[in-house]
């Protein structure tokens, strides 16, 4: 029952990556903190090893997202290539950091992060018509912030790279495309910062690499992986705005469950 658990978790995933360029870790997280607390892992490693795991999936679904998205024309490897470096530094330290920091601290950030990323989706701004992408350090400085935020709380990035294309004046689907390509990195450093950093933990549970569960990676990803092009094809399409704002209500609605759980937790 779990394993099915974690492929449909795959399926749904694997499709909003591919339609909206984020890499599905915002939904990851939290189900899978639901999942491994109805397994009876140790309450201290779960939302590490949702982090580490989410990631770890990402790299997978980002591959298969990009590609679709790259035969579509939607990908500008110049930002790719540019951004691609702050990415790499910002979430591998990123990783280290959240080793070290308190569970209901990253817990809190988590939720505060989901709530903030629900607002900006639903306000839906319309950029300045002057505004450009900024040149190789401040594409390196946004690349790190974006890296570093994204290893805390176990995202491909989508959901902070693709506002910040577009509010640079990037075209809506050529910032989703783009999005998807840069998950990839965010993943890769990501999942091996978590790999790493866990690996130090002596009581770690069976069929853990780190802080990557084995049982939940393979099943997420194999689903996700042929339902990544589905929702490209359709972001090229559709109209986004309205799903959007779907995507962004779900968010406000899982994080506001975490923080009651949160508070329950707490008193």
């Amino acid at each position: 029952m779990l394993f099915a658990a974690y492929g449909a978790l795959g399926l749904v995933v694997g499709f909003v990556a591919g339609l909206l360029g984020v890499g599905g870790g915002l939904i990851i997280v939290p189900a899978l903190m639901a999942l491994f607390a109805a397994q009876g892992l140790p309450e201290p490693l779960i939302l590490r090893l949702a982090l580490g795991t989410s990631l770890a999936s990402i790299m997978f679904t980002s591959l298969s997202s990009l590609k679709s998205h790259h035969a579509k024309g939607g990908v500008d490897w110049s930002i790719f290539r540019r951004i691609t470096p702050g990415i790499l530094v910002g979430t591998f330290l990123g990783a280290g950091i959240a080793a070290l920091l308190s569970t209901h601290f990253l817990k809190l950030f988590f939720i505060v992060f989901l709530l903030y990323v629900a607002l900006r989706m639903l306000q839906n701004k319309k950029p300045e018509p002057a505004r450009h992408l900024p040149g190789k350090i401040g594409m390196f400085c946004i690349g790190g912030l974006i890296g570093g935020i994204s290893s805390l709380v176990g995202i491909g990035g989508g959901s902070m790279s693709v506002p910040f294309m577009v509010w640079c004046n990037v075209s809506l689907r050529n910032a989703i495309g783009t999005s998807a390509a840069i998950g990839f990195p965010i993943a890769l450093a990501g999942a091996t910062g978590y790999l790493f950093t866990g690996l130090a933990y002596p009581h770690l549970p069976s069929a853990c690499i780190g802080y990557i569960y084995l049982p939940a990676l393979f099943g997420i990803s194999v689903a996700s992986i042929p339902a990544a092009p589905l929702g490209a094809r359709l972001a090229h399409s559709l109209p986004v705005t309205g799903l959007r704002r779907a995507f962004a209500l779900l968010l406000v609605v899982m994080g506001a469950r975490m923080l009651a759980g949160l508070f329950q937790g707490l008193f």
